[in-house]
């Protein structure tokens, strides 16, 4: 479906065509026209999707026919990378429009504390903000959300993870409860359901693909112990040239430092990111990457759903994220908009049993790749639980080079 299908207004559909937009995703041709028809929306939809085109592009709609800077549009996200680049897309999106849009987080020094003020008293047309933040502003008593429209609340899973729970529904209480509530979540356990009761009013349910990388992401895994990891990983980007946009995803900042430091000494543009640097920095590390001045970057989770950098070609989880959700977001930083990516996980002892769960969530068994003769053998990839499927499971299952439940090396 193209964008022209659903009655946009050309200037936006300009500023769709000067970004490189063809076709519409599926969540964008199921929600645009819900939205559009001003219902309340609870969408599950992957990260990698297009889900801040499927509730941006209608609320523009909307905000071009009238000509003025109210606050008529808030849009609560988790952290401040995510509003970051959903205010990089509106301004894209708004490019031919007289609509404004401004960003509140927490993290920088002090110096953008008056321009947000002025956006959430005298008024703009959109406010992007993280809980937090927006709740400072609220305490002081100035904040205008008299002729407020439009509250999304996107990526609403990891809002509740992270326990902004009571954060949200304090915020809700300053708003008119005459608006469009739409809610994104990359997930839909009960807790969100039970928060869309309270805050949606029969509201229009969506879900795509739920919980599954996108179809171009090559996946595969290598079974290693933890002092194979880094060796493993500079043979990968030392064999493939090709390759210059790679994101490492680590558990901890010590990890991402010693990963940075060890990927350097090798000669490889790397760089690091994590909560240890001010925002400022964060941004310029990101600005690097975008550009592909910085060949790798080596990220905490902090990034895992907040990154919008297009053609990621590898991702590399360096340790398996505890959520098997989470696996899913960091693999959605590649292959997205129908590109193709790979993503290599690096599995040991201690993270089987979560890599299981990996697996069932997504529905499916992923290659396990032998460790290298020269790096010496892994560890039997093995689980406590039996799994029990309808797809590959029950078929083969793959050591990193030895045969399950020997210590003899494997001919496969």
């Amino acid at each position: 479906m193209t964008f022209e299908e659903f009655g946009l207004n050309e200037k936006i559909l300009d500023a769709i065509s000067y970004m490189g937009y063809e076709k519409a995703s599926e969540i964008q041709e199921l929600a645009i026209p819900v939205i559009m028809e001003g219902n309340d929306l609870l969408a599950c939809a992957q990260t990698g999707t297009g889900k801040t085109a499927a509730f941006m592009l209608p609320i523009l709609n909307h905000l071009s026919a009238e000509d003025n800077h109210d606050l008529s549009t808030l849009i609560i996200v988790p952290t401040r990378e995510l509003a970051i680049q959903i205010n990089q897309q509106i301004q894209g999106f708004s490019y031919f429009l007289n609509i404004n849009s401004v960003t509140v987080y927490g993290g920088r020094d002090g110096s953008d504390w008056e321009a947000e003020s002025k956006a959430l008293t005298t008024g703009t047309n959109i406010i992007v903000a993280t809980p937090g933040k927006l709740i400072s502003h609220l305490n002081l008593g100035y904040v205008k959300f008299d002729k407020l429209k439009h509250l999304v609340l996107d990526e609403a899973d990891r809002m509740l993870d992270i326990g902004f729970y009571d954060d949200i529904l304090r915020i809700l209480s300053y708003v008119p409860a005459d608006r469009q509530t739409l809610m994104f979540s990359a997930t839909m356990p009960q807790k969100i359901r039970d928060l869309a009761a309270k805050i949606l009013k029969n509201p229009v349910e969506l879900s795509t693909a739920i919980s599954k990388p996108a179809e171009g992401v090559l996946q595969a895994a290598y079974v290693v112990y933890e002092n194979q990891k880094i060796p493993i990983i500079s043979g990968l980007i030392s064999n493939k040239p090709d390759l210059d946009s790679i994101l490492v995803f680590s558990s901890t900042k010590k990890k991402v430092f010693d990963i940075v430091k060890s990927l350097k000494k090798a000669g490889n543009a790397t760089e690091g990111i994590s909560s240890d640097l001010e925002q400022k920095e964060r941004e310029e590390v990101l600005m690097r990457f975008r550009s592909r001045r910085t060949r790798i970057l080596v990220a905490t989770d902090v990034l895992s759903r907040g990154i919008d950098i297009k053609d990621i070609n590898l991702i590399i989880n360096f340790d398996v994220p505890s959520s098997a959700e989470d696996y899913v977001h960091r693999v959605g930083r590649t292959a997205r908009a129908d590109k193709t990516g790979i993503a290599i996980s690096l599995i040991n002892e201690h993270d089987m049993d979560k890599f299981d769960r990996i697996e069932k969530l997504i529905g499916d068994e992923i290659l396990k790749i032998p460790v290298p003769e020269e790096l010496g053998e892994g560890p039997v990839y093995k689980v406590r639980a039996p799994r029990k499927s309808n797809r590959n499971y029950g078929k083969k299952r793959y050591s990193s080079g030895r045969k399950p439940g020997t210590g003899q090396a494997s001919s496969n």
